[in-house]
């Protein structure tokens, strides 16, 4: 059963007082550089810690304070609960349909439904070789304005939140933003803070591995490769009058199949890790949240990938439908599912870059 707000918020904040204090961990990550600078540890600034963090959980291992020690200190567990408790009140809505498992289930089963419903059987499981092949089973304003409309109230619910978080942290000012930002980017790029000290993270034991890192890195650039394989697919249609499916040697092909297969290669480790990790540092009632994200992810390459393999076979009018209703269902769970961690890790990077940049500046003579 979850604690309530205010119990999370007093143990995690309990929790990083007695770090701050024993400052043994100061070395790992800029969780503990960042509480060293916010001793008053206000709601902001646990919202701030908890979504710093990246979870290698060298500090569980080396914590002389961990249980059964009386403090009883269970850092990576306290922030986890408290990052997903940032999200929830930023975003200020709670998940419909029982959370986002059950929405991602909903909105993937939408689309194959509504297909079989409303389009012809002898068009739907007809094979399609022509150019446009796609539009002949979905027409291409129905794709491009339920994309609008799927897309329009997630991301700006997103959008909301992340300003609303921005305020809780102390946000900034746009000259400090400018200054603080390519730090920020390679922190963002390079995936640091999830190299715990640089010695990488730990899953089972006090054994240091980069296997979670490199895991990510699959996912995050996996991600983008398939972001820019869209907008090539539409720069494609729009400035070289091409219709989907695309050539074999084409852009929009080469970097949706390179990042299908990298995100599908990383969704298949994480789950691996995440399977093998000591549950020991995990929040346990956060894991169906970061089960439903990876489902979705690896849901959206695998039938992406199967579309592209098979878009001159009859399934590819079931296959077509069903990979839109993954990607459906990433986009309505974006609000209130694990992947708000990227946007909110990213304001917390922003946030870290800047006050080091400060700090630098007051010690400079």
């Amino acid at each position: 059963m979850p604690l309530p707000e205010g119990d999370i918020l007093d143990e995690a904040r309990r929790q990083m007082t007695v770090c701050v204090v024993c400052k043994y961990c100061n070395g790992y990550c800029d969780v503990f550089r960042a509480a060293d600078a916010r001793p008053d540890l206000t709601d902001g600034d646990l919202f701030y810690l908890a979504n710093l963090c990246h979870h290698c959980r060298n500090c569980w291992y080396a914590c002389q304070y961990r249980p059964p020690h009386p403090f009883a200190v269970a850092l990576p567990a306290a922030l986890a609960r408290v990052r997903v408790l940032s999200w929830q009140r930023a975003v200020g809505w709670p998940a419909p349909l029982g959370g986002p498992a059950g929405l991602a289930l909903v909105a993937t089963l939408l689309v194959p439904l509504l297909t079989l419903l409303l389009v012809p059987p002898e068009t739907l499981f007809a094979a399609h070789r022509e150019s446009g092949a796609f539009h002949a089973v979905i027409p291409r304003g129905v794709m491009v304005w339920g994309a609008a409309l799927a897309l329009l109230a997630p991301v700006g619910l997103v959008g909301l939140a992340m300003t609303r978080f921005w305020r809780a942290i102390g946000g900034g000012s746009a000259r400090q933003v400018a200054r603080a930002l390519p730090a920020t980017l390679r922190d963002i790029l390079t995936l640091r803070n999830l190299s715990g000290g640089g010695v990488g993270c730990n899953e089972r034991d006090d054994r240091f591995g980069f296997a979670r890192w490199h895991a990510h890195h699959l996912v995050f650039w996996g991600f983008l490769l398939t972001v820019t394989a869209t907008l090539a697919a539409a720069a494609s249609h729009h400035l070289m009058g091409m219709r989907a499916p695309y050539p074999w040697i084409s852009a929009p092909v080469v970097l949706g199949t390179a990042g299908g297969v990298a995100l599908l290669a990383g969704v298949g480790a994480m789950a691996w890790i995440k399977h093998r990790a000591d549950p020991a540092p995990e929040a346990p009632e956060t894991r169906a949240a970061e089960w439903t994200l990876l489902c979705v992810l690896g849901a959206s390459a695998a039938s992406g990938l199967m579309l592209l393999v098979l878009r001159e076979n009859a399934a590819m009018g079931m296959l077509l439908a069903v990979h839109l209703g993954t990607v459906l269902a990433f986009f309505v769970t974006l609000p209130f599912g694990k992947m708000m961690h990227a946007p909110f890790r990213a304001l917390a990077l922003l946030r870290a870059a800047m006050d080091r940049q400060e700090t630098d500046r007051a010690h400079d003579p």
